[in-house]
């Protein structure tokens, strides 16, 4: 039996685990800059799993949509269902902030993240041509949106 899965808001504290999951994890993850201002403006989250944290996210609300902008497991705890966990988490929190629907962006090489986003409810919508830094360039973004409904 895994350890009970638990979520709290993440503060200024948090930043060293959090940048330590996000560099393991990411070829280009975001900087402590970003996640410090996130923190003003957005709903930043942190997964344990028992005592361990095991992920983060980051939700930005604009009126009744949602926009995920993060969405991290720790490497060694990938694979194991605890990002649908974390995506769940975060979907039910910006339906109680009133959203409709979220829209995200994510790596069009990174399949398994679109593999979990699409087996949520999620769905391709667009593309935006060089979003990401690559190696040795840029990479498209898929971009994807998923209704919130009770």
């Amino acid at each position: 039996m895994s350890d009970a899965i638990s979520f709290r808001p993440m503060t200024e504290a948090d930043l060293d685990a959090v940048l330590k999951i996000e560099y393991a994890a990411f070829s280009h993850p975001w900087t402590r800059g970003i996640f410090t201002d996130g923190l003003k403006s957005y709903d930043c989250w942190l997964m344990f799993e028992g005592q361990q944290q095991v992920g983060h996210g980051v939700i930005q609300m604009i009126l009744d949509e949602a926009h995920l902008l993060n969405i991290t497991i720790k490497v060694e705890s990938q694979g194991r269902g605890l990002g649908l966990r974390l995506l769940e988490h975060l979907m039910q929190h910006a339906q109680s902030r009133g959203a409709k629907e979220c829209f995200l962006e994510v790596r069009a090489s990174n399949q398994s993240a679109y593999r979990l986003y699409e087996r949520y409810g999620f769905n391709e919508v667009g593309r935006r041509r060089d979003y990401y830094p690559a190696a040795g360039g840029r990479e498209d973004a898929l971009v994807m949106v998923c209704p919130l409904f009770d």
